[in-house]
């Protein structure tokens, strides 16, 4: 019997070839916000591997949307045309090639984890002031945000509307929102980051406002046979924050906007918030989130075992699995999982003498 983790799975007009996907993870190495050899390599190896999905990692639609000075962008037409060869790489393997589109909010003007233990990075040294909803800073060693106004609202809301257009005529398949981890949209979102007191802050549908407006203006640029994806943190971990009832709210409002696919993670927005990992834990948010706002859910978080990504999806937790720090230890990791559910999958031509 066919493994139900390498069944296709469908959504609009984009099948996937089965339902792994490649976690967008950052690797702080580019230059100006240009995708390069390395990208191309690491992605596409994970291509070659036989993924479903193969996710660039949080792309700034702003050069102070970045994280770091190292993160890929989408804000120029530069970086669109070197996305394309990466992109055509993807797909010519197999798999489905997405992006996700993200702000980092207070978060941004940091260093890569390997320089200065991930520490800000100051303005003389090629830092910039981040941006947040509320002057607030993520700890006490990083910047204070300047809290952004109306007008500069909106243009957040054009800056991810112009980088779908790159993405689109860079040829990917799926875009990704990013609305998880303590990034700009999530800040909106959590009462903790949001202490706004116009129309962007106090109640749920204030905060989710900029949120939605994004959601919103992406949804109707991206083609209409093509799938949008949201990634949540489905909770805080802090009491008073962010919390899955919220994101089951915000789910079924995403759905009405015809976003087609909620990415369910968690935490990032508090420093101090105490997380139980452990194998699987945020799975019952995605389970959660697709029971009672009625949308397709993907599943993150020390997901690692064959068995247990193919139990996630048999018992309809979650419609896919995203893998990031696994598919970093083996690209290779779905050829691997199909060998252990017994599964007969393709491999590349290339490498069918390892095959047997």
């Amino acid at each position: 019997m066919m493994a139900v983790l390498f069944s296709e799975f469908r959504l609009r007009d984009v099948s996937f070839r089965n339902r792994i996907f490649v976690s967008p993870m950052c690797q702080y190495s580019a230059t100006d916000g240009v995708p390069n050899a390395w990208h191309m390599v690491h992605l596409g190896s994970r291509a070659v591997g036989g993924a479903g999905l193969v996710m660039v990692e949080a792309a700034g639609v702003s050069s102070e949307g970045r994280i770091s000075p190292y993160d890929l962008g989408l804000w120029s037409d530069a970086q669109r045309d070197a996305f394309a060869p990466i992109v055509q790489f993807i797909k010519e393997q197999g798999a489905v090639a997405g992006i996700q589109l993200a702000h980092a909010g207070r978060k941004g003007s940091t260093d890569a984890p390997w320089f200065n233990g991930g520490g800000a990075v100051a303005e003389s040294n090629g830092g910039w002031q981040p941006h947040a909803p509320s002057a607030l800073p993520f700890t006490a060693a990083h910047a204070v945000p300047h809290a952004l106004t109306k007008t500069e609202i909106d243009a957040v809301v054009q800056q991810f509307a112009d980088a779908t257009r790159r993405a689109y005529a860079a040829g990917f398949d799926v875009v990704e929102i990013h609305m998880a981890h303590g990034y700009l949209l999530h800040e909106f979102l959590s009462p903790i980051t949001n202490q706004r007191t116009d129309e962007y802050g106090g109640s749920l549908e204030n905060r989710a406002r900029l949120p939605l407006a994004v959601a919103k203006i992406v949804r109707e640029i991206w083609p209409a046979e093509r799938p949008v994806f949201v990634r949540l943190s489905a909770t805080d971990w802090v009491n008073g924050g962010w919390d899955l009832g919220q994101s089951i709210q915000l789910a079924q409002w995403l759905k009405q906007l015809g976003i087609d696919l909620i990415d369910c993670s968690s935490g990032g927005l508090a420093a101090d918030a105490k997380i139980p990992a452990a194998p699987g834990f945020q799975v019952p948010f995605a389970a959660a989130i697709r029971e009672k706002a009625g949308i397709p859910t993907g599943a993150v978080g020390l997901i690692t075992e064959p068995a247990q990504a193919e139990q996630i999806i048999v018992t309809g937790e979650a419609d896919v699995v995203l893998l990031a720090r696994e598919l970093l230890r083996d690209p290779y990791w779905p050829l691997h999982a199909a060998r252990r559910l017994n599964v007969d999958v393709a491999w590349p031509k290339q490498y069918l003498r390892a095959k047997a």
